[in-house]
């Protein structure tokens, strides 16, 4: 165990100094990500503008979000997504397996599930490590569209729902990853996938929004804990018994391909075949 836990803290060190190499690709890419915030800014501003203006509703809200609830909704989805989003991890995987670079993980001692999820870490590590100061002005700016910080007991569910997040998107996406073991080209499957996870995560707008019995049915998938339940739960859209049944669920969606995630891989090394040097 000690040995293991040595081979774990030299690949997780290792994979920082690797991503500490592209700092300002890092600052970058965390600059991009606020570009959206400003287009949703303006566009519920002038939605809510319209409503007043031709007195379409008597509420100043929309499916019990006022305007300042959706700006801090979209700046929580950012926080969210930056946690749960995987860029590139199942197209890596499917990719590694049609050249026969999984090959290197059958032959050495290294668990290829245990090495990329410590390379996820190392990333979201060195991302935050840097991207702190860009989120905290931004979020600094914008403190008017809050309604201040949620009690302590629904901090500690905002947190452990980011943490279930990043866990069930990397086991999500390493799960379709491995169809590669059955599949040549997977690049398709991977683009739907991608498609439904924008719009069902909660990325693209609250899922509070959608009618019934539409709402109910994305509610059932575990894409909205990605994005809408953390962000839900900050705003204290989810409280109460709902709000720890939520966790219950996202725990049992992120054990459940956990499980998957081995079963799909020990019998894709089964049927595997790796030939040359």
């Amino acid at each position: 165990m000690i040995a293991r836990v040595q081979t774990w803290w030299t690949i997780l060190r290792i994979c920082i100094e690797e991503r500490l190499v592209y700092r300002g690709d890092f600052w970058l890419g965390t600059l991009m990500r606020f570009l959206p915030i400003v287009t949703q800014i303006f566009l519920w501003s002038a939605v809510f503008a319209g409503m007043r203006a031709t007195k379409a509703t008597s509420s100043n809200q929309i499916a019990g979000y006022s305007y300042n609830d959706f700006v801090a909704y979209y700046l929580l989805t950012t926080i969210s997504r930056a946690f749960s989003s995987m860029p590139g991890l199942a197209g890596g995987i499917a990719l590694q397996i049609r050249n026969g670079e999984i090959k290197k993980y059958l032959v050495q001692p290294i668990d290829l599930l245990g090495f990329l999820l410590l390379q996820r870490v190392a990333h979201k590590l060195v991302y935050y490590g840097i991207a702190i100061a860009p989120f905290a002005i931004v979020f600094y700016l914008c403190r008017g569209f809050f309604p201040g910080w949620p009690p302590a007991h629904v901090m500690c569910a905002y947190v452990a729902s980011l943490i279930l997040s990043f866990l069930l998107g990397f086991f999500l996406e390493a799960t379709i990853g491995m169809i590669g073991f059955w599949f040549l080209e997977v690049s398709s499957l991977l683009f739907v996938y991608m498609l439904f996870n924008f719009f069902f995560s909660g990325h693209m707008f609250p899922l509070d929004m959608l009618p019934k019995p539409w709402s109910t049915i994305v509610q059932m998938t575990p894409l909205q804990f990605l994005a809408y339940f953390p962000s839900a739960v900050f705003l204290q859209k989810i409280h109460g018994h709902n709000l720890w049944v939520g966790l219950s669920v996202q725990t049992a969606w992120v054990l459940l391909f956990i499980v998957a995630s081995r079963v799909v891989y020990g019998r894709g090394v089964k049927r595997y075949s790796g030939f040359g040097g």
